[in-house]
């Protein structure tokens, strides 16, 4: 078995490229409210467009794509690698054509999508032409699709869609929105959703709101509280088999967990950066934070967290390149609540550190940061995901006591003990004397006789 920590010279050498770019030429764009960005005009679309095309010319685009589609094939090893650099810029990702919800519609578009779907929504998609929404929690039902009640009645030709969904990201700038919709009510609810792309344009969709995150201005956000009245389309809008809703949103919804958390690596690095700056620079009662221990176990703390959910994102990316994601799920869950569970602990530590200055509006510490545990799923979701999976390698004990009981343990071992001194030792003296070593120790017969009286009592073991 080959394990390595090495990364292959050529590509250290894009990562060096991207760090570069992204700190010189898009991190100044972070002045801006990447949420407000919808359709670039002018000098904006002329700038968006020339960083596009400089990431293109490095064969960078669309990196989480394989070649067929446009990318680079790289797979999720590589991609945690890139994560780690893009995820200090919101508007990184979009330049370099994987900003989410695309990326994970492109995903399915791509694996569940007809010939004809491919050409109208994929393609535009994957130039960057086009942004895209996703539409599936409701404002009765986030973390329990099977709660859902938005649906899509089939009238000759089209589906007629009713009801409603809460934070479709992304629907203030989509050209189009696809849709989780119940269209079989009659049946388990596993059975019974399917995926619909609707049109963006088309009548009846109602924007009641766009919610922001916390710190956002209201009413100013790009997560859409939306009402679909009759909102009709054709039936081969849909996507995937129908009632396959399931199906397709767990494939979409998995690749979207671990680039969280590869993002989220990023964000973790750069609190533990603004903590040891702070640290290193205010001085109280005569020495520098640095030198206080308390400030020192914090420092400490955070840096083992940092490199413990960085090599757990690593090895699971690993995972899911050389098995699937599938079998990695366990891993992909732990990823996600460790990615809430360190952005959240470094988000107080860094606060705190800048003392009032820190929950002051003169910093930006965590804006958004306490959504982690949220999107995707919440984090008690995800643990029940590790713990069911963590259960399967076990099995219940054998009788009334555990495995590891003492008087129990004693007289297996004993046994054991008699069978291995049976097959190994030949002669009578030498017998004698592994009988002496053992009642020189605890475990004399006279004990093993009780233990083992013992358990005949109290059970049937």
């Amino acid at each position: 078995m080959a394990w390595d920590f090495t990364t292959e010279p050529e590509f250290q050498a894009k990562l060096d490229w991207m760090d570069t770019f992204v700190r010189e030429e898009i991190e100044p764009l972070n002045i801006l409210d990447v949420y407000a960005f919808t359709h670039p005009e002018g000098g904006f679309k002329e700038l968006i467009d020339s960083l596009k095309d400089e990431v293109r010319a490095q064969g960078l685009w669309a990196c989480h794509l394989e070649p067929e589609l446009g990318g680079q094939g790289y797979g999720q090893l590589k991609l945690a690698q890139m994560n780690e650099i893009l995820g200090r810029s919101l508007w990184a990702s979009i330049i370099f054509g994987c900003a989410a919800p695309d990326t994970g519609n492109a995903e399915i578009i791509a694996a569940y999508g007809t010939e004809e779907q491919k050409a109208k929504w994929l393609q535009p998609l994957l130039e960057g032409e086009v942004f895209s929404s996703y539409s599936m929690t409701e404002p009765h039902g986030g973390s329990d699709p099977r709660q859902f009640k938005t649906r899509a009645v089939r009238d000759g030709d089209e589906w007629v869609i009713t009801g409603e969904k809460f934070y479709s990201s992304n629907l203030r700038s989509a050209s189009f929105i696809i849709v989780m919709c119940v269209t079989n009510p009659d049946v388990d609810p596993y059975r019974g959703m399917s995926m619909i792309m609707v049109p963006s344009d088309s009548p009846g969709i109602n924007v009641l709101h766009d919610i922001g995150n916390a710190g956002e201005p209201f009413g100013e956000g790009h997560h859409a509280h939306v009402r679909y009245e009759g909102v009709r389309v054709p039936y081969e809008n849909l996507l995937g088999p129908e009632g396959g809703a399931f199906e397709v949103a767990q494939r979409r919804l998995g690749g979207g967990r671990i680039h969280h958390a590869m993002r989220s690596v990023a964000s973790a690095k750069a609190y533990f950066d603004q903590m040891c700056e702070r640290a290193l620079s205010r001085a109280t009662k005569g020495t520098l934070l640095a030198e206080k221990q308390m400030v020192q176990d914090q420092i400490a703390d955070s840096w083992i967290a940092i490199e413990q959910f960085r090599l757990l994102v690593m090895y699971t990316a690993w995972l899911i390149d050389n098995t699937s994601a599938r079998e990695a799920r366990q891993y992909v869950a732990a990823c996600k609540v460790l990615a809430s569970d360190v952005l959240t602990d470094l988000h107080i530590k860094t606060m705190h550190l800048h003392g009032a200055l820190g929950v002051s509006n003169l910093m930006d510490f965590g804006r958004g940061v306490g959504s982690m545990g949220i999107v995707d799923g919440p984090t008690e979701v995800h643990k029940v995901t590790v713990a069911t999976q963590a259960l399967k390698g076990h099995e219940p004990a054998k009788g009334l006591w555990p495995s590891t009981f003492v008087p129990k343990v004693m007289v297996e071992r004993r046994k054991q003990y008699d069978d291995l001194v049976a097959r190994r030792v030949t002669t009578e003296e030498g017998r004698r004397q592994m009988h002496d070593l053992v009642n020189q120790g605890q475990a004399n017969d006279a004990a093993v006789e009780r233990f083992a009286d013992y358990l005949e009592a109290t059970t049937d073991y």
